[in-house]
């Protein structure tokens, strides 16, 4: 049974904005990528149970979020809320609530929207992080994850001020600061992932290229360290940016990618979730791979080069964790998110 990809990117230089292709698993291949919606800078993309999309989206010196009806043949554009300045981050939809978050990584701001009946959004709230960290990239808050814990609060990583931030949230959007974890200075929380069957988290740093594993208790909603990992091998002393982590839905196996040595890291993950292990670093053959993510059931991995505008898709071995290259060269514009659909 196929599956749809869309392709969220840029559009400085050649993107077009969301792009949508095919995921054949009998043929291991993904065809027919073609531009779906023409929009600015379409960074980060999510999709509701009601098949509504929202994007980031860029117009003109305003940025903001747009949501558009994707259930028929045709996407039709719903509304957005824009602001002056650059556009969220990272977008996660919340459907017990009916809201939306966004992480404003240049404003340092967390953004709330609430889910009207047919799918516009309307701004519920805004949150203003500050502070700094000791490195040029740190010079202010800079949020850059807004996504639900399992128990359904708030996690928020701010890479500028080295924090990973928990908040209980009010049905109206309201944000009420709960607990907050301090990392190593320098390590710049980018996103996290939680295991499925433990109280476990892992924190990605863009900045150190490492990932934490964090013990997670849902009766205080404090996060603790475990232990620290590089995602780069002894012998790599170049410029590298951590970017993306994902975890396969058994909780064996993380991914994360590297943007400098170009690769996925593949861990495997202890059986109680605290420990990892280096097993891969499969090169995304291409430059800045800053998203990738794992189809439906988790047989393939689909990664995204950034600045070579090109797309690499994997087969995973469910049993070993391990990725084989079975697609090279696909053409993806300025991609910077990947979602299965």
């Amino acid at each position: 049974m196929t599956e749809e990809v869309l392709i969220g990117g840029y559009t400085r230089r050649i993107g077009k904005g969301i792009y949508r292709g095919t995921l054949s698993p009998e043929t291991a291949t993904i065809t027919d990528i073609k531009p779906y919606i023409t929009l600015d800078n379409a960074s980060y993309l999510a999709i509701s149970k009601q098949q509504i999309l929202y994007t980031v989206v860029k117009e003109g010196e305003q940025g903001g979020i747009a949501a558009y009806d994707i259930s028929g043949t045709t996407p039709v554009y719903l509304n957005a809320i824009l602001a002056a300045g650059a556009p969220p981050a990272y977008v996660a939809v919340d459907e017990t609530r009916q809201l939306i978050y966004a992480a404003n990584y240049h404003k340092g701001e967390i953004l709330v929207y609430a889910i009207q009946n047919d799918g516009h959004l309307v701004l519920a709230n805004t949150v203003q992080h500050t502070g700094h960290g000791p490195r040029p990239e740190q010079a202010s808050a800079h949020v850059h994850y807004t996504d639900l814990t399992p128990d359904n609060r708030l996690a928020v990583c701010d890479l500028g001020t080295d924090e990973l931030t928990t908040y209980t949230i009010a049905d109206n959007g309201d944000l009420t600061k709960t607990a907050t974890y301090h990392s190593e200075p320098g390590f710049g929380a980018r996103h996290l992932v939680f295991h499925p069957n433990h109280q476990v988290a892992y924190l990605l740093g863009e900045l150190s290229s490492e990932v934490t594993v964090l013990n997670y208790d849902a009766n205080t909603g404090e996060f603790t360290a475990v232990e620290t990992y590089s995602m780069l091998p002894d012998d790599w002393h170049e410029a590298n940016g951590g970017a993306a982590i994902r975890i396969s839905q058994d909780g064996q196996f993380l991914y994360a990618s590297n943007r400098g040595y170009n690769s996925i890291v593949v861990y495997r993950i202890s059986a109680d979730g605290q420990q990892l292990t280096t097993i891969q670093q499969m090169s995304t053959d291409g430059e800045f791979p800053r998203d990738f993510n794992l189809s439906a059931n988790d047989q393939f991995l689909f990664a995204v080069n950034q600045n070579s505008d090109n797309g690499t898709l994997y087969h995973r071995d469910a049993q070993t964790g391990l990725l084989t290259p079975c697609q090279k060269g696909l053409e993806t514009p300025e991609g910077v998110c990947v979602l299965f659909r």
